[in-house]
């Protein structure tokens, strides 16, 4: 002790005297030591040309600040700098706004807005992020409308290692980081907030990485690193409450690619696509090799995911005492392996558990309420013949563990089939349940023993017993009953070892606050991504003929209806948000516009993160243009590679009418009509009032679209689903033909009309 304080007392001074200089943001500035910056709005737009497009080019990139040295610490002091002037939409943004190159580097408090990516730091040993925002950048506009999804919004990681997910932007990019730590920060309105690429050993906890429309923490290649204490919830794209649930492979967290020795703990990651999506990736699927192993997923919120709370595949890994509940599936484990699903709580799932074609997997004191099914094991007859995987790998289902886990009010406690060697065993408590167990096809060596089942009355119970797959064992009871020569003999399951991991001394309490909206109803998704609840928005709830009721959600306030089109009656048209509504549609209107007007004793902040001050007046409106079209669809097959040019000339092989152009196909669309190399001409005749209009056609593979002869949008190539818009002017009688081709694989055409 004696001897700290004499090196305090001599160090003190030296310290305290050192000046920190002060200096003011300009572009093409570097920063080579410590310094603070003057708190100011800076105004200054990166380089236009998108070097984040594939091919990515980092060596390119050149940011409005480079912040470059050894043993340096740059305080913003909360200075803001704001980027795209020139773009109001965040799919227009361009630009880097802080590159980071050094060792030991420290940057505080730095506020980015308006950049493709705001702050990348490659090959730092020694970053340290703390309290900065990155909020309200990057973020590609989506397709989906409420009852029909579009494909060109799924989100793609199965190659990154050119850096081609930085295509979609991110708040902060890490890339060949070791020992970074990344606190504090914030990253909200964005598509990613944070991703990182090789990067090791890395302390990411407490960071607000929430209402994103793709990840809020993306790994590959990247081990070693602790997630904890992060609030990552509405991390998510593609759904629709009531309509479709998809997530399009957004998630809280991402780990894919050889990304091993991971610990994700502590963190809320509710209301994302996949709350975590852990995925071996494309390599693994080509070789067999490698997976993304021995990860600890501990003490996590994954609740009320659209589809996956847990998605974890090709791999082996520990998952235990996390949360799942009113997801499509809880744990969604294919093909996984030697792997511990242990204590978890998984409530209100379609299923609870599911894994196909896993081997040697333990399911072991897990608590499953309310569930439509709890377990599912299951193998198909076959397997895809262009994985690498299936054709070198065991994807058998075989060798699981059940034990001593609790089914309370489970449908179907038990969805087992063509697997073998099951061991339903360790008292497993199964009660008030319909059905205890169903397969479809029959398992090899399942083994059901010493558990303890309370059914709704007697008949149910011998109806148990009375299935196929149970009376195999021998003298079963109700109750602790084991094998009749030895029914006290000791259960042969795995040896579990424990993993609870030390929360971290300053780490947070990641949980949603008390009152804040919980459940899948309060997924809203629009063209810029997730509702945040800092504004008011109507959203659709439900329809019934002519009649359509509206939900107003956000911040507590006072709304008014100030004008309406295509609206015949309403059942209000004032009063305070929430608020439920109904109107009746004018049978003939094509195009309904509800326009309302707000005050709020609070401020609010707009989907982009502008702030409106207490008690202004706020405008919001709700759209629907349901212009109908009666679409001649003619589809004609082909055999090159690619369509020839006289592919549309001969006869038609089928033909059909459609109200509506929105096909996916993942095979032949119609009779006589080949599964792949087919193209399609779709044509329709109209008439609109006179208005600019955008039209959106989404094609995989090719597409073109001709409105009265003339050509607007040209995509004739093989490409991955992708949306392509044009305004035009609108008015009278008009014919458009849209043609389109599919060369393999999944094909898709989807056209859209809409007023400006």
């Amino acid at each position: 002790m004696r001897r700290f304080l004499i090196y305090l007392f001599l160090s003190a001074p030296v310290f305290l005297s050192a000046q920190t200089p002060e200096i003011t943001l300009t572009k093409g500035l570097t920063i080579s030591q410590s310094c603070t910056v003057k708190t100011d709005k800076y105004a200054l737009s990166g380089e236009p040309a998108d070097v984040f497009a594939p091919p990515v080019d980092l060596a390119a990139a050149k940011p409005v600040v480079l912040i470059s040295g050894e043993n340096i610490v740059v305080d913003f002091h909360g200075a803001e700098l704001r980027g795209s002037p020139d773009k109001f939409y965040p799919n227009g943004f361009y630009g880097l706004a802080i590159q980071v190159k050094g060792k030991n580097v420290t940057v505080r408090n730095a506020r980015v807005r308006g950049f493709k990516v705001a702050l990348l730091a490659d090959g730092v040993e020694g970053l340290t992020l703390e309290n900065c925002d990155f909020s309200y950048n990057y973020r590609p506009k989506l397709y989906s409308a409420r009852e029909r999804e579009c494909f060109s919004d799924w989100l793609s990681y199965h190659q990154n290692e050119k850096d081609e997910w930085l295509r979609y932007g991110s708040g902060i990019y890490l890339k060949n980081c070791s020992f970074a730590t990344v606190r504090g920060c914030r990253s909200t309105g964005n598509q990613n907030a944070l991703l990182m690429t090789g990067c090791n050993n890395a302390l990411v906890y407490n960071n607000f990485f929430h209402f994103n429309s793709g990840l809020g923490i993306g790994l590959y290649r990247s081990s070693k690193n602790r997630i904890m204490h992060n609030r990552v919830e509405w991390n998510v794209r593609g759904y629709s409450h009531g309509f479709y649930e998809r997530g399009q492979d957004s998630a809280a967290i991402l780990v894919y690619e050889q990304s091993s020795e991971n610990l994700i703990a502590y963190n809320s990651g509710s209301h994302s696509g996949d709350g975590l999506f852990l995925w071996a990736g494309q390599s693994t699927m080509d070789t067999g090799k490698g997976g993304c192993n021995d990860n600890l997923i501990y003490g996590n919120d994954f609740s009320y995911a659209p589809t996956n709370g847990i998605e974890a595949t090709f791999s082996r890994n520990h998952i235990q005492g996390n949360y799942m509940a009113e997801c499509t599936y809880g744990i969604w484990a294919g093909y996984s392996y030697e792997s511990m699903i242990f204590a978890n709580m998984i409530v209100g799932c379609r299923t609870a558990i599911a894994i196909e074609h896993g081997q040697n997997d333990t399911l072991k004191q897990n608590i499953f309420v309310n569930d439509s099914v709890g377990i599912q094991l299951w193998a198909r007859p076959e397997q895809p013949a262009d994985w690498g995987y299936a054709q070198k790998r065991d994807v058998r289902s075989r060798d699981h563990v059940i034990d001593r886990n609790l089914f309370m009010d489970v449908r179907n406690p038990l969805k087992i089939s063509a697997s073998s060697s099951i061991s339903v065993n360790g008292e497993n408590l199964f009660t008030r349940f319909e059905t205890l167990m169903t397969g479809s096809k029959p398992n090899e060596n399942l083994r059901f023993w010493r558990n303890d089942v309370y059914g709704k009355d007697e008949a149910q119970l011998a109806a148990v017993w009375s299935y196929s797959e149970l009376t195999k064992s021998k003298s079963l009871n109700f109750s602790h009953t084991g094998e009749a020569a030895d029914p006290y003999a000791p259960l042969q399951v795995p040896q579990i070892e424990l993993h609870e991991p030390d929360s971290l001394p300053d780490g947070m309490l990641a949980a949603l606050p008390s009152g804040f909206p919980r459940g899948r109803q309060f997924i809203v998704v629009d063209e810029w991504g997730p509702f945040d609840f800092r504004r008011p928005v109507a959203v659709l709830d439900t329809t019934a003929g002519n009649k359509y009721s509206f939900v107003l959600i956000g911040p507590s306030g006072d709304w008014k209806m100030t004008k309406m089109r295509g609206i015949r009656t309403m059942s209000a048209v004032q009063g305070t948000v929430p608020a439920q509504i109904t109107v009746e549609r004018n049978p003939n209107a094509e195009d309904i516009r509800l326009e309302f007007e707000y005050t709020s004793p609070q401020a609010i902040a707009t989907e982009f993160g502008e702030i409106i001050p207490a008690g202004q007046v706020y405008h919001f409106n709700y759209q629907r243009f349901e212009k109908k079209l009666n679409w001649r669809i003619q589809f004609f097959n082909f055999t090159d590679s690619l369509p020839p040019a006289q592919v549309f000339e001969g006869k038609p092989v089928a033909e059909k009418n459609a109200d509506a152009l929105w096909f996916a196909w993942w095979g032949s669309p119609e009779a006589g009509v080949q599964a792949d190399r087919f193209a399609t001409r779709s044509t329709a005749e109209f008439d609109i009032p006179a208005n600019q209009y955008v039209l959106e056609l989404t094609s995989d593979d090719g597409a073109r679209l001709l409105l009265d002869g003339k050509p607007l949008i040209d995509r004739w190539n093989v490409h991955e689903p992708v949306t392509d818009e044009i305004t035009v002017s609108l008015g009278g009688h008009h014919r458009i033909v849209i043609e389109h081709f599919d060369a393999g694989g999944f094909a898709t055409l989807d056209f859209k009309i809409r007023p400006k």
